[in-house]
């Protein structure tokens, strides 16, 4: 029978290898500068709300182009731009209207509203749904890289802010270069990335 002394050390070493370190940050929260990044409601996503013990209140709902979901007695709601937890609470208050101490949950069936767009002189310009957060390396590696003609100092990204369009420079050989790594951000639903 082989001695627990031997067998351990090679089972630390798989388990570790196999669960990675348990220190790692996450990229996203180290990206926000220690901020956890939390999912916002988007439109086209799609939402179970569940009514603790009340199936008629209970449904799924996709959020419309306007940002709103209509749900019994509480018709139009603002979904878009709260957080699975803040859409929770909403509901909750203007359930109390209704029912004395309801119980409301919210779920994120589907992710349909995180989408940005690479266009330009990559390989394979497109609109891109995502599942998760992603830099701009990672949506310029999802479109195959650059092109030949591509300038990588000048790529934009732009950012719809409300009426406004926000232009954010991203130069590509600075962030590859030694110390450039805080210069490649996470992106946004809705951002185009632009490379002349």
């Amino acid at each position: 029978m082989m001695s627990t002394k031997f067998l351990f050390p090679p089972l630390l070493a798989l388990s570790l290898v196999l669960t990675g370190p348990a220190f790692a940050p996450d990229r996203a929260w180290a990206q926000n500068g220690g901020e956890q990044a939390s999912y916002r409601i988007g439109p086209a996503d799609v939402l179970d709300i569940s009514v603790w013990n009340n199936t008629a209140l209970s449904r799924t709902a996709p959020v419309r182009p306007d940002g709103k979901i209509s749900l019994p007695l509480l018709n139009d709601v603002q979904a878009a731009g709260l957080t699975p937890m803040q859409l929770r609470d909403a509901l909750a208050e203007k359930l109390v209207a209704y029912l004395p101490t309801p119980e409301v949950s919210v779920i994120v069936r589907e992710v349909r509203s995180f989408t940005v767009s690479v266009i330009g002189e990559v390989r394979r310009a497109d609109r891109y749904d995502l599942r998760g957060h992603v830099t701009v390396l990672d949506a310029l590696a999802m479109a195959g890289g650059f092109a030949e003609f591509a300038s990588r100092t000048r790529i934009v990204v732009l950012r719809h802010n409300g009426t406004t369009v926000k232009r954010i420079p991203f130069n590509y050989n600075a962030v590859v270069s030694a110390n450039g790594e805080r210069a490649n951000f996470l992106l946004e639903p809705g951002d185009i990335i632009v490379v002349p």
